[in-house]
């Protein structure tokens, strides 16, 4: 397993880590698909308060040294809840302290000065090591930053896979990679979208999978984390799948074969909702509450 730097931090985390979004409807099923990845090299591990799992992955990794990494909910954002909710999470987590702690969602009802501040003093408290985010904009991480006073943000956790590559085209990507900030990449797989060959995509990275003798999973990881500043999160969906996705590490597509994809996807955005709706929404916070909403009904499912 390649390792990269965090932020600009001297700490190093695996390429690929596992991502915990909606599971723990089997508890041993999930035991056993965590530590399969983390016996495989994937040993970062990315959980939420808003995903209901912490207890479950606290137990996963108990006795296995992993980077971890979780994130607060939106509408914990006041100082005092940031404070509590980390504590709440440690707790759940059955750790003496967290790697990463993440804002989950921008939430623009909070002033953002207050909640980072809170964010600082769990690191100076040492209940934290690292401060990230999530689902931030290049304009929202700047002010995420310009509220803090001791420490920098080394992360942004954003939706990036093969067919969705908006970050390659707002200038976020960009941004990242300039102000040493690694980009998590979550649901890296496209949700399946990846394995479908009814879309020029699907068949285009399985031919790819053929020629480079590898999975067609592994070519869309790859796709990913063969760039500076880039690590991944798939889902431990189960020990198979996790087991196959720690083979995305350690080799490299062509940038021929890179090029091939990028021209076969176009310039894929998919957004929920537009971008200047999506700003009125942010300004009122109603984005933060409509995403948290829409988080917790995906789990349900």
């Amino acid at each position: 397993m390649e390792y990269k730097r965090l932020g600009n931090t001297k700490i190093k985390i695996p390429e690929l880590g596992i991502g915990t979004w909606k599971l723990g409807a089997d508890r041993e099923a999930a035991y056993r698909s965590i530590r399969a990845g983390i016996d495989h090299g994937m040993r970062f591990v990315d959980t939420a308060e808003m995903y209901q799992n912490e207890d479950i992955v606290g137990n996963a990794i108990r006795g296995y040294d992993v980077f971890l990494a979780t994130k607060v909910s939106p509408h914990h954002f006041h100082y005092d809840d940031v404070i509590r909710a980390c504590k709440e999470s440690i707790k759940r987590l059955k750790v003496k302290k967290i790697d990463l702690y993440q804002l989950h969602w921008p939430n623009h009802r909070v002033d953002i000065g207050e909640t980072m501040k809170a964010m600082e003093r769990l690191c100076s408290d040492g209940l934290i090591d690292n401060i990230g985010v999530s689902n931030f904009s290049v304009d929202e991480l700047v002010e995420a930053q310009a509220a803090m006073s001791h420490y920098a943000i080394v992360s942004n956790q954003v939706e990036y896979s093969i067919m969705s590559r908006s970050i390659e085209h707002d200038g976020l990507l960009e941004f990242c990679k300039k102000e040493h900030v690694t980009v998590i990449a979550y649901s890296p797989l496209a949700r399946g979208e990846v394995f479908d060959r009814a879309n020029m995509v699907g068949r285009l990275v399985e031919e790819m999978a053929k020629t480079y003798k590898k999975t067609v999973a592994q070519i869309a990881l790859n796709y990913l984390i063969r760039q500076e500043g880039v690590v991944a999160i798939p889902k431990a969906e189960n020990e198979t799948h996790i087991i196959d996705d720690a083979g995305a590490s350690g080799w490299k597509l062509g940038d021929v074969d890179v090029a091939k994809i990028r021209e076969a996807v176009g310039d894929k955005n998919v957004r929920l909702a537009g971008e200047v709706a999506q700003k009125i929404l942010k300004s009122t916070g109603a984005w933060a509450a409509i995403m948290e909403r829409l988080e917790k009904a995906r789990i349900r499912k």
